[in-house]
């Protein structure tokens, strides 16, 4: 097995003996097995836009398989820890590591377990049912490496999601739909340059800058998922909401859709 997997192995199982001291190996499901969870996003997806790998799992053995340690390795070398008590119900034990090994190798690991999981439809698997006693040769690695272009978009939309916004008051306070979308060049660190507005606002409310409030692109996202797919669009985009899911942009031919939530 592929030597940063058996240390990934090792630290788990260390963790066990340190923060669960009660729990025997007959206790986690297969005897302790370490499962490669890729059947959520994939290992290339993690790779680009997480910058991690998939993560790691230990599970309870028991009815309700709760998980036990989690672990995810970052494109670094930084490990990430949580152990879980009470059967996977107590709050986590958080703990920080590091492996001594660099990128290059991590990187051929993600390129190894895309390999000989994703691209075998091997899904949240025991690492010890894939093939990577070989390693990733150049080839392969520059295939990989070609693919991340591809995830642009994505890395832009993880990005854009903590940054902030102007929003009407119309629309978190009296429950409006946006309405009304327009990105704007930035004016300061963090801002996304997008502002949302429910679209019956008139210049003398949005003057009023007590009727405009900061918000992150996730918790607009929240409210009005509709967005989601235009928040990467440019600077000078100009959208208006035509039904109760859709927005076109703004050629001044069509009259806002307005529709409340509450």
């Amino acid at each position: 097995m592929n030597r940063i997997l058996l240390e990934i192995k090792k630290v788990m199982l260390d963790s066990v003996k340190e923060y669960l001291p009660q729990i025997h190996l007959s206790d986690l499901e297969d005897n302790g097995a370490v499962y490669y969870m890729n059947g959520k996003n994939g290992t290339e997806f993690d790779w680009y836009v997480n910058e991690k790998v998939s993560d790691f799992m230990m599970f309870y053995n028991d009815e309700a398989n709760m998980g036990a340690v989690k672990t995810t390795l970052y494109n670094d070398g930084g490990l990430l820890i949580y152990v879980y008590g009470e059967q996977g119900k107590a709050v986590p034990q958080k703990i920080e590591s590091y492996l001594d090994v660099t990128e290059e190798e991590i990187l051929s690991l993600a390129v190894l377990l895309r390999n000989e999981a994703d691209d075998k439809s091997i899904w949240d698997a025991d690492i010890e049912r894939m093939d990577t006693d070989k390693e990733a040769d150049a080839a392969m690695v520059k295939e990989f490496v070609s693919n991340a272009h591809d995830y642009d978009d994505m890395r832009e939309r993880k990005t854009l999601l903590g940054q902030v916004a102007y929003v009407s008051k119309r629309i978190m306070d009296e429950g409006w739909k946006i309405g009304y979308m327009y990105r704007d060049e930035v004016v300061q660190e963090n801002d996304s340059g997008w502002v949302f507005m429910a679209g019956n606002e008139d210049d003398e409310y949005t003057e009023d800058y007590r009727n405009i409030q900061l918000m992150s692109i996730h918790s607009v996202m929240q409210y009005d998922g509709a967005i989601w797919k235009h928040i990467t669009a440019p600077v000078g985009t100009r959208l208006i909401r035509v039904s109760a899911e859709e927005f076109e942009v703004d050629d001044n031919t069509k009259e806002i859709y307005m529709e409340k939530i509450r």
